[in-house]
């Protein structure tokens, strides 16, 4: 797992934040935090980085996977097309993240609106995680 998937990076925002007095960064690194939290319900987490075992309730994948996930793995060309496959066919996860998306633009428009143009940085986002997975459903097939 990646450091940015660590509660680490979220805590030194608020810090830099609480230096420099400028309460975007703090609310920045308050979200960031949110979000590795959030990331504990679908694989786990490592909050603090140095321990490699995830924690939370990793909805997106059984405990029987988790411990053999190598046999997995070997079903599929790319390793990231098993994650990616487990992701996109959960129906309850794509709920969650369809009611998070409407949340966010209500969220926006009542309390923000004069900053609705970062709109074009979720959409940036979500056209990056739909082209790999139809990039990864494409080499999957071949």
């Amino acid at each position: 797992m990646l450091i940015t998937h660590s509660l680490i990076p979220g805590i030194i925002i608020i810090l830099f934040g609480l230096i420099f007095n400028w309460y975007g960064l703090i609310f920045s690194g308050i979200l960031y935090l949110i979000h590795i939290l959030i990331d504990t319900f679908d694989w786990g987490t490592n909050l603090f980085y140095f321990p490699k075992k995830p924690v939370g309730v990793k909805i997106l994948i059984s405990k029987e996977e988790l411990e053999n996930l190598p046999k997995y793995l070997a079903n599929y060309k790319n390793n990231e097309s098993f994650f990616d496959e487990k992701y996109y066919t959960n129906k309850i996860w794509l709920i969650i993240e369809v009611i998070a998306f409407v949340t966010m633009m209500f969220t926006l428009i009542f309390f923000a609106l004069e900053y609705i143009y970062f709109i074009i940085l979720y959409f940036m986002g979500l056209y990056f995680h739909l082209a790999r997975h139809y990039h990864l459903k494409k080499l999957e097939r071949r």
